[in-house]
């Protein structure tokens, strides 16, 4: 039986109603209730499949609609509106009324409630017939970052919210994109297709044996890994995809609550130096198999079955390889079995990192070498174990450990340039020995080696953030939480921070407030939130962030905390001062 899971998070809330519906049913119900079917169908339904959003529930003529990016969510009820506009012809024409608010949601089962979706069920009756109306702090979000400017419909008072709501609106007939409204039906803007998107879930251990839990696991990853290779693909990062283990749950729920149409199960049989492996690609949609296979074979052709899976889960979603991929994916990596398990058992052990099972695994990594020599991924996992030495200082000497990372990424490279993992561990290498932008280069090419690598993504954008160019690390970040969002709470931090240092003060504070949701020990995010409000002339709930954070960290000193991070511009350091000292708080 499916788990039913209660969360909140931040989400970008469509709600959608036919204008005139009942005066339309009284005149033909039959032909209301077709136009309807048929406008869901072949419009509404794909369009929001396109950005990435999910159809929560469909009340009568209504229809709400939950998308994790709020760019997604306006783009898609663009589409929408302009499509109907340009397809004027159609009889029964089906015309909505759209509403779009960013806010906390809570999420029950199949289910959502909560402010956020109040707020998106008020706006939209203050929408034109055919237009879109959506709160300040969507505006605000999206920015320049759609091609359509919202006119200021001013502050308005609605049912059952105890504050005014400052909403704005847009009309296709009525904007500056005119000529998208009166195109010809011939030259309407259809829905495109969404790019496939799957996640792989952890292999089930059916060894009989706890023991080899980790090359049950470590098959898995290294499938995430070759199809993260996949450009056209969404692949889910297995920080996200993991979080199932073990858990008894409807891969349809999956779906849903990843993002993705597809998941990939199964599980792996180590016997000796045989091993079987049963997986099966499933449509998250509808439950039906997309593609199953069973696979008995010796453990030294583990790497051909490891590449015919993701081989046939590319063809089963009908994406086409470049060369370059085909080529990355079928390369790399070791032919040598027993180089490899050591590799598999120490991945493990640093995914729950202490300075004693950082040992373990450098002597498992050691092994890997001795049994490959040329094993870049080896290197690359030996720089990462130095790294946790040098950032938990669990060594004397850290500074020893930081050139030790230095010295095994660079031999990774030597051995493996086409290992995304090793330009990630560069970058991070780098930036603490204080070259920036080698850092950002070697982010950048891990990213381009395997453009689903959510950490690398995310690396992308936080520098981003410190160069001082936080409108280009924004859609960076936001990329790098739909690949893995069970790791977002970190990310949701630096997207706060990036959208404060553009003045877009109603949207970080509303990220903060959910990081904080989120961790609520957090010392940062409540003093960039207590700035926010201070910027906002919210003053007394700053103070009150103030406070709470004093209770968590008495010792906590804001200077103290920014002299740590690197700002490559004054004025950004200066902004979040100034957002304190208007709150009468310490800087």
């Amino acid at each position: 039986m499916a788990e039913v899971r209660t969360n909140r998070r931040l989400a970008a809330i469509l709600a959608a109603d036919v204008v005139g519906y009942s005066r339309m049913m009284g005149g033909d119900e039959a032909g209301t209730l077709a136009a309807l079917k048929q406008h869901r169908l072949t419009l509404f339904d794909p369009a929001v499949a396109q950005h990435n959003g999910r159809v929560v529930k469909l009340i009568g003529d209504g229809t709400l609609v939950e998308f994790a990016s709020v760019v997604d969510a306006v783009n898609c009820a663009l589409l929408v509106q302009r499509t109907v506009a340009a397809d004027g012809n159609a009889t029964p024409r089906i015309t909505l009324r759209i509403g779009i608010n960013l806010g906390d949601i809570i999420v029950e089962g199949d289910d959502i409630y909560g402010d956020g979706v109040n707020v998106a069920a008020r706006l939209e009756p203050l929408a034109e017939p055919g237009g879109v109306c959506v709160a300040s702090i969507v505006n605000e979000s999206v920015g320049s970052r759609i091609e359509v400017t919202f006119t200021d419909g001013g502050e308005v008072q609605v049912k059952n919210i105890d504050r005014p709501i400052r909403v704005w609106k847009w009309h296709p007939a009525k904007s500056d994109d005119r000529a998208a409204a009166t195109a010809a039906p011939s030259t309407a803007p259809k829905p495109g297709k969404p790019v496939p998107s799957v996640a792989v879930l952890p292999f089930a251990n059916m060894s009989g044996d706890a023991e080899q839990e980790y090359f049950s696991d470590g098959i898995s990853e290294d499938i995430i890994t070759d199809l993260s290779k996949v450009g056209g693909l969404v692949v889910i990062a297995r920080n996200s995809s993991f979080a199932y283990k073990g858990k008894n749950v409807d891969l349809r729920v999956v779906g849903r609550e990843l993002g993705v149409g597809a998941v990939l199960e199964g599980s792996i049989r180590k016997a000796g130096n045989r091993v079987r492996i049963t997986a099966q690609l499933i449509d998250a949609n509808t439950g039906g198999h997309l593609w199953a296979e069973r696979y008995d074979r010796d453990l030294t052709d583990i790497f051909a079955v490891q590449d015919e899976v993701t081989g046939q889960i590319v063809n089963a979603l009908k994406v086409t390889l470049t060369p370059g991929e085909k080529s990355a994916i079928a390369t790399g990596g070791t032919e040598n079995a027993e180089a490899h398990d050591c590799v598999l058992r120490a991945r493990r052990l640093l995914s729950r990192a202490s300075r004693e099972i950082v040992e373990n695994a450098i002597v498992l990594l050691k092994r890997a070498i001795e049994f490959d020599p040329d094993y870049g991924q080896a290197y690359s996992a030996m720089a990462m174990a130095h790294m946790y030495d040098f950032q938990n200082l669990w060594i004397e000497t850290p500074e020893k450990a930081l050139e030790l990372a230095k010295r095994n990424v660079d031999i990774a490279i030597e051995k493996d340039a086409s290992d995304s993992y090793g330009h990630f561990v560069s970058g991070i290498v780098l930036g603490y020995l204080g070259e920036r932008p080698r850092a950002i280069a070697a982010f950048n090419k891990a990213v381009e080696l395997s453009p689903n690598d959510a950490p690398s993504i995310n690396a992308q954008g936080v520098s981003q953030i410190f160069e001082g160019r936080p409108e280009q690390a924004i859609p960076l970040i936001e990329r790098a939480i739909r690949l893995d969002p069970a790791a977002s709470q970190q990310s949701i931090h630096f997207l706060g921070m990036a959208n404060m240092l553009l003045g877009k003060m109603e949207v970080a504070a509303a990220l903060f407030r959910e990081r904080i949701l989120l961790v609520p020990e957090t010392d940062l995010s409540r003093a960039l939130y207590a700035a926010t409000l201070g910027h906002l002339g919210r003053l007394d709930e700053a103070r009150q962030v103030w406070r709470e954070m004093m209770q968590i960290n008495p010792k906590y000193s804001f200077r103290q905390h920014m002299s740590r991070l690197l700002f490559a511009r004054e004025q950004d350091a200066a902004l979040i001062a100034e957002g304190l000292a208007k709150a009468g708080l310490p800087e």
